[in-house]
């Protein structure tokens, strides 16, 4: 009967959250990491409104200001030490990184640390100070309702986490979890945890089945059954959010919602990760996006829908360990998918198709008086504003023909709502999946609805330039060819 109660009173408590969300995680160790602008730029092409960054970047916190994005900011592990012990210390971090850009930036969550009692043991000591540390912070700057303060944690914490009722964290852990689910609790805070189902499945020696990890649809009787609750379980990730809660009840606290901070699948592995395959990582992701956004829940809180960032957005070729730890990325580094995901009734976050994140470039090899044709119509009667090549201009450089009827390209193409036949340009453009955009030169797919670009220094895309196309013209091509192979252009393409 004491367990019965138990387990009526860990199912009931926690209360739905009408604001789950799906987000993406943003990693740096790239050899070529996007500038600032571009990231942004494909965060606002990808309807991404929630992200989580490792660590305190100016330049991407400028850049996600007056956004409306949500940010999750990170005291990095080697600062803990400093911040856990120090009230001052945590003031300055809070009065630099948090302060100086709230509200413009729209600080959301701080999360201390990364995996620390896994990773950083010997910090776990100072683990909840830093929290209730960084929290008073925010108390005195008057932002603490704002701004939520937790821990990401790893799930190898929870042990026996089948059945899920039964699961229960590491005993060992536990002066310092109960103070920390008693702080989480006071705040109003999530309890974050990252889940890996790929790793939970590489470990179980053939126990996991793929389908159950992926969240490909299982018939009734290859579901998992909890034998103390009677739910079945159809995936990993509904198992371990649930042995969460079973854990947390476990130590008398009930109304703790789960954030899952970390899940993914890698998209390509070392000959002894068979599985990392770009299907895997499209079918668990697309499944995952869709299992939250759809509001599913778990067996354990049906409709109760647990907010999820998704590692990563991009490839981090630069990672140690086996290749699978340098793809788990949605996104390249030019902004290119890794794969299509495959989203059906999720609205619109993340439908990194073709047909949404499309670029046209100048096609390779393109004869370049036909080329400098095209640009010439495209600044002219194309109405494209070509300011931005002008030298000292964000996209003047590199300063080629391709380049700039590259520029000159999409934006036509965007500007034309990439019609069938707006990228063709005589043969000499082509659609491409790759961002061209570089440095501060953001090109047109990661332009706004509203005709503007994100880093808010190009005009809008509806101003026109007729009268200055000619400024663009290269003296490598005769001016009389130019205006010869102009007209027939103007011709050919009306």
């Amino acid at each position: 009967m004491a367990l019965l109660l138990f387990l009526l009173l860990a199912i009931s408590i926690v209360s739905a959250d009408e604001d789950a969300f799906i987000g993406v995680n943003i990693g740096t160790d790239l050899s070529d990491m996007p500038h600032p602008t571009q990231v942004v730029g494909l965060l606002k092409a990808q309807q991404i409104r929630h992200v989580r960054l490792y660590n305190v970047d100016r330049g991407m916190l400028l850049a996600l200001a007056n956004t409306g994005i949500k940010v999750a900011i990170s005291v990095p592990n080697d600062q803990l030490l400093g911040i856990g012990q120090s009230n001052s210390t945590a003031a300055n971090w809070v009065s630099q990184n948090v302060v100086a850009h709230y509200p413009a930036t729209n600080i959301t969550t701080i999360c201390i640390g990364s995996e620390v009692l896994t990773t950083l043991p010997n910090a776990a000591r100072i683990l909840v100070s830093a929290l209730k540390l960084i929290h008073s912070a925010l108390v005195a700057s008057n932002l603490d309702r704002q701004i939520k303060v937790s821990t990401p944690l790893s799930s190898s914490l929870i042990l026996d986490s089948f059945p899920p009722s039964q699961a229960f964290f590491n005993r060992s852990w536990n002066p310092v979890l109960v103070p920390m689910l008693s702080f989480l609790q006071s705040t109003g805070s999530s309890f974050m945890l990252n889940i890996y189902p790929y790793y939970d499945y590489m470990q179980s020696n053939g126990v996991i089945p793929l389908d159950y990890a992926l969240f490909r649809p299982l018939p009734p009787n290859k579901e998992a059954v909890d034998a103390n609750t009677l739910l079945h379980y159809s995936n990993v990730f509904d198992a371990m959010v649930d042995a969460a809660y079973f854990a947390m009840a476990y130590l008398n606290f009930t109304n703790i919602p789960v954030m899952v901070t970390e899940s993914g699948w890698p998209s390509k592995g070392d000959s002894g990760e068979p599985d990392a395959t770009s299907d895997n990582a499209n079918t668990y992701n697309s499944n995952l996006i869709q299992h939250v956004l759809n509001k599913t829940g778990t067996p354990k809180h049906p409709g109760i829908s647990v907010s999820t960032y998704i590692y990563e957005l991009y490839n981090e070729d630069l990672k140690p360990g086996p290749l699978s730890e340098k793809n788990w990325g949605l996104f390249d580094s030019n902004g290119a998918p890794i794969y299509i995901l495959h989203l059906i009734g999720s609205g619109s976050v993340l439908a990194n198709d073709t047909t949404n994140q499309t670029y046209c470039a100048a096609k390779d090899g393109a004869d370049e008086k036909m080329l400098q044709a095209a640009l010439d119509w495209a600044c002219g009667p194309g109405k494209v504003d070509c300011s931005l090549l002008l030298q000292g201009q964000p996209c003047y450089e590199p300063d080629t023909v391709a380049a700039h009827a590259t520029y000159a390209f999409d934006t036509y193409y965007h500007q034309m709502g990439k019609g069938p036949g707006t990228c063709d340009f005589n043969g000499v453009a082509t659609i491409t999946t790759s961002n061209p955009s570089h440095g501060s030169c953001v090109f047109s797919g990661s332009v706004g609805k509203n005709g503007t670009f994100f880093n808010g220094t190009a005009p809008a895309l509806n101003s026109t330039s007729a009268d200055s196309h000619g400024q663009y013209l290269h003296s490598s091509a005769s001016t009389s060819g130019i205006i010869l192979i102009g007209l027939l252009w103007v011709c050919g393409f009306l």
